[in-house]
């Protein structure tokens, strides 16, 4: 199973990105395994930290307080990929956005088996 962010990019204070997260390299056998989804940021000097989580088979969602409101996890309904709508980015939102997946929704690492390679998202003031 690999996961593939994109989406990241340059944008000013105030405005919009849309990460995505790819899957591919699963089967029926290892659907369950993924039904979890989530993301993740790491800001420079800091540890990586949960920003939202999802479950494929509910939508059941849960955001971190820094995002809620700002930030919206979704799913395609047409495949397993996930997004990350972020909104009114800041300063603080900058970091490296990782995309997981795992057997439940957490908002642990430990809670996921895979992940992403990341992409940076960068607000500038």
């Amino acid at each position: 199973v690999q996961l593939q962010a994109s989406g990241g990019g340059l944008v000013q204070v105030g405005g919009s990105l849309k990460l995505s997260c790819a899957i591919s390299g699963h089967t029926p056998s290892t659907y369950a395994t993924t039904y979890g989804r989530g993301w993740f940021r790491q800001a420079p000097g800091k540890e990586r930290e949960f920003v939202a989580a999802i479950y494929l088979t509910n939508s059941n969602t849960y955001y971190a307080d820094s995002v809620k409101g700002r930030f919206t996890i979704s799913r395609d309904n047409a495949s397993p990929t996930v997004y990350l709508q972020m909104n009114n980015l800041s300063p603080e939102d900058t970091a490296i956005y990782y995309c997981a997946a795992g057997p439940v929704r957490s908002r642990l690492q430990s809670g996921y088996t895979y992940w992403g390679q990341g992409t940076l998202v960068t607000v500038s003031s």
